[in-house]
């Protein structure tokens, strides 16, 4: 699996952003994804992307990640061709699956989350929407 994001829990999109403007990084794409409760702004910088997290509610992962924690690295998401295949494969080899089923992510992709517990940061598996030829 490759990297997709890196995504960042931040209190301040504008601000958070603004180190890795200047380190040569645009904004590719922003939104909400209201289910999971946060605003996203995606930074890209050739094949490598940021994803800023702002939560939109109190009651959010990304907020209470926030309350205990403070702003920073929220999680790693890698890349498979096959979310509901790796989530078997995963489940069968013991992994703690967060999300045991696709739910939709940022950018129209499917998403599964995998607990902290097993690889030390919270694992976010992204099935790619293929872009339109």
């Amino acid at each position: 699996m490759r990297v997709h994001h890196i995504g960042i829990a931040v209190e301040d999109l504008e601000q958070a952003a603004a180190p890795y403007l200047h380190l040569g990084y645009h904004l590719e794409a922003q939104g909400r994804v209201e289910q999971q409760g946060v605003e996203v702004w995606m930074l890209r910088s050739e094949q490598s992307r940021l994803e800023l997290l702002k939560a939109t509610r109190p009651d959010s992962a990304v907020a209470r990640f926030i309350q205990r924690r403070g702003p920073g690295l929220h999680h790693i998401a890698l890349v498979t061709p096959d979310l509901q295949a790796e989530l078997r494969r995963l489940a069968e080899a013991g992994a703690p699956l967060i999300d045991p089923l696709p739910r939709p992510g940022f950018g129209g992709h499917r998403v599964a989350f995998i607990h902290p517990r097993w690889s030390g940061v919270l694992l976010e598996l992204v099935e790619e929407v293929e872009a339109p030829t």
